[in-house]
C-alpha cells in the first residue's frame, strides 16, 4: 500500500513530465535561451507545439539524417516531416565485386511503408538515403576510376536501384575515403554519377568533410575551395558540409560559429554558390572524462 508520503511523491513526479503537445511554441515559452536549466530540458524535450509542426522558418533546403543509433527520427520525420525538404536515412552501402559488378547491401532497413506515411503528410519531402562506398579498397576506385564502362554500369545500377525502390535519390558518402589522393578522377565519377541521376529526374547530395582543420583557421584540403572551378558545385544538388563535429579531442567549444564560418568561406569565398551548402549541426554536447582527453556524446538516457 502506498502511504499520503508516497501518493505525493508520486503526484510531484506526474507534475514534472509535461504532456506531448503544447499551444505555445518554445519562444512563446521562454525555453530560447542562452543559459538553459538541465530541469527544464528534461520537464520541457518531449513538449513540441502541435499548431506548429508543419510551419516551415527556412526558405532554403533542410536535410534531416534519420541514424541507427537513434530510431526515434523515424517518428520525428512523420510528425515534421513538413520542415524538412530532404530526409536521408542511414540504410545503404555499394560494393565492388568485381570488374563491372555492384552490390548493394542494406536494402532490408529500407522501409516502404514508413516513406509511404513519410509522403502522405509531406508532400514535397524527398527520401535520399545515405550510400556508403563500403569495403572499396584502393585498387577498387582506381579500376573505377580508369574505365569508363565501370563508371557508366555504376551509374545505371545507381538510377534503376532509386527506381525500383521509390528513393527520390542518394546521399553519397565517399569523398573522405581516398585520403585526399584522386581527387580529379572522383569528381569525374560524381558529375557522371550526377548526369545518370539527373537524367532520371533523381537528386544527388555530396557529403564533405569540414574544409578547416579544427580549432584553426588552417584549411584542410584545397582541392575543396576549388570546386567551383571543377564544376562540382553546378553538378550536385546540394553539398553538406561535415560542421555538426569538429574533432577536437580536448575539452573546448563543440563546432563553434566562428570555425563553421571559415569552412563556408573556405569552401566558396566569392559566396557563388551558399545555396548549395549544407551546414551540418550539432544537437548534443560533450563530456570529457577527467583521466582521458577523448569525448564523449551526452545521450539522452545519461542526461
Amino acid at each position: 500500500t502506498l502511504s499520503k508520503t508516497d501518493a505525493k511523491k508520486g503526484a510531484t513526479k506526474k507534475l514534472e513530465e509535461k504532456k506531448l503537445h503544447s499551444d505555445k511554441n518554445v519562444q512563446d515559452r521562454g525555453l530560447v535561451v542562452v543559459d538553459p536549466k538541465a530541469k527544464d530540458i528534461i520537464l520541457e524535450h518531449k513538449s513540441y507545439c502541435s499548431k506548429k509542426t508543419k510551419e516551415r522558418h527556412l526558405s532554403g533546403d533542410v536535410l534531416g539524417y534519420i541514424t541507427p543509433w537513434n530510431n526515434h527520427g523515424y517518428d520525428i520525420a512523420k510528425v515534421f516531416g513538413n520542415k524538412f525538404t530532404l530526409i536521408s536515412p542511414v540504410w545503404l552501402q555499394v560494393k565492388r565485386r568485381g570488374k563491372e559488378r555492384f552490390q548493394f547491401t542494406g536494402l532490408h532497413d529500407a522501409d516502404q511503408g514508413w516513406m509511404k506515411d513519410v509522403r502522405k503528410t509531406s508532400k514535397n519531402i524527398k527520401i535520399v538515403p545515405r550510400i556508403l562506398f563500403d569495403g572499396w579498397t584502393y585498387q577498387d576506385f582506381d579500376s573505377v576510376f580508369g574505365s569508363e564502362d565501370e563508371i557508366e554500369e555504376l551509374s545505371k545500377n545507381m538510377v534503376l536501384l532509386a527506381k525500383n525502390e521509390n528513393f527520390d535519390g542518394f546521399v553519397v558518402e565517399v569523398w573522405s575515403q581516398l585520403g585526399n589522393q584522386k581527387q580529379m578522377e572522383l569528381i569525374h565519377l560524381l558529375i557522371h554519377l550526377s548526369e545518370a541521376l539527373h537524367e532520371a529526374q533523381l537528386k544527388l547530395i555530396l557529403v564533405i568533410p569540414p574544409a578547416v582543420a579544427a580549432g584553426s583557421q588552417v584549411t584542410k584540403n584545397m582541392t575543396i575551395s576549388h570546386f567551383s572551378h571543377l564544376g562540382l558545385y553546378s553538378s550536385m544538388d546540394r553539398l553538406t558540409a561535415n560542421t555538426d563535429y569538429d574533432s577536437l579531442t580536448a575539452p573546448g567549444p563543440n563546432s563553434p560559429l566562428p570555425w563553421v564560418r571559415a569552412c563556408v568561406e573556405v569552401l566558396d569565398p566569392d559566396a557563388k554558390w551558399r545555396n548549395k551548402i549544407l551546414l551540418g549541426l550539432n544537437f548534443y554536447g560533450m563530456d570529457y572524462s577527467a583521466l582521458g582527453t577523448s569525448g564523449e556524446p551526452i545521450l539522452g538516457s545519461r542526461y
